[in-house]
């Protein structure tokens, strides 16, 4: 499980590096012009939530390949959970920004 939640975290990663090319030049820009900067603070975060979840995914991974071991219980609670947190604030400000310009305009 924790390999496939690393390679998932990574492709989505990729996935949204590529959409963020059409992001920075069609949605940015007019959204700069009209003065949103609350929201693109918000999805800037975004980015560097990403960032740090790759770097957080070799110590998931770390703990989750000994689940047995019950010495590392709680920091693999912990890690899971801020995981978890990252990725769900990434989902939600990604559709509510798509909400702000409206998608495909």
């Amino acid at each position: 499980m924790p390999t496939a939640v690393c390679v998932l975290w990574i492709a989505t990663l990729i996935f949204g590096a590529w959409i963020y090319t059409k992001y920075r030049v069609y949605v940015r820009i007019p959204i700069e012009q009209e003065g949103y900067f609350k929201t693109l603070g918000v999805f800037e975060l975004k980015e560097h939530l990403a960032t740090i979840g790759v770097g957080l995914l070799p110590i998931y991974w770390y703990f989750w390949k000994s689940v047995k071991d019950p010495e590392h219980d709680s920091s693999r609670k912990w890690v899971t959970v801020t995981l978890a947190a990252m990725c769900w604030y990434m989902f939600l400000v990604g559709h509510i920004l798509n909400n702000v310009r409206g998608f495909g305009s």
